[in-house]
């Protein structure tokens, strides 16, 4: 299986500093989601070093993205994208696999499958 998110240049410039300034030797940037938020799934985006077997990943400006199988199906397509603005600004997935999302874009609704 193939990396599942597409991660525009300003994101993959903004996740190689974070990881830079926050993570140690070994880190990597884990993306993903799991069930939560106001919507139903929430996104997780974190700094992580540790692995797991069902582990996917990419290397984007030198920084290793890391998102797990499960969470690969329900980010299938999505960009990974990054505004400076002050207000709602940040990182954001523009996911095709949400049916709705919530008003602060940290969780959705997934499509119905089938």
């Amino acid at each position: 299986m193939t990396f599942p998110i597409t991660i525009d240049p300003t994101a993959a410039r903004q996740i190689a500093a974070l990881v830079s300034r926050k993570g140690g030797e070994g880190s990597f940037l884990r993306v993903g989601v799991k069930g939560g938020g106001c919507s139903g799934l929430e996104y997780v985006f974190r700094i992580d070093d540790k692995r797991l077997d069902i582990d996917l990943s990419t290397t984007v400006d030198g920084t290793e993205v890391v998102c797990d199988a499960k969470s690969a199906a329900y980010l299938e397509g999505a960009t990974l994208v990054y505004t400076g603005n002050m207000i709602g600004g940040g990182f954001a997935f523009e996911n095709p696999n949400a049916e709705r999302q919530c008003g602060c874009g940290t969780s959705f609704t997934p499509k119905r499958r089938g």
